[in-house]
């Protein structure tokens, strides 16, 4: 298991999570496009950050759940990964 999460990963989590379906591709254009604009609410990002956090067992950063790009909550999170690992 790598110690980044892609864009392809965020994107089955958020599916998981959420319940949102959005291609890899799509999230990739909208990479600095709000969460809200793809459907995804506060209560959505918490649940993708909860599923990270059972799937590294590590804690993500408090600013995970409130991050309003996919490109900031993947700086993010896999800073602290990188850290954490």
């Amino acid at each position: 298991m790598s110690d980044r999460i892609t864009v392809e990963e965020l994107a089955e989590l958020m599916k998981k999570a959420a319940g949102i379906t959005v291609a890899p591709e799509d999230l990739q254009q909208q990479y600095n496009s709000g969460f809200d604009a793809l459907g995804i609410d506060s209560l959505g990002l918490l649940g993708i950050v909860g599923e990270l956090e059972n799937r590294y067992g590590t804690p993500m950063p408090p600013d995970a759940e409130r991050s309003k790009t996919p490109r900031q909550f993947l700086d993010l999170v896999n800073s602290a990964l990188m850290t954490g690992a």
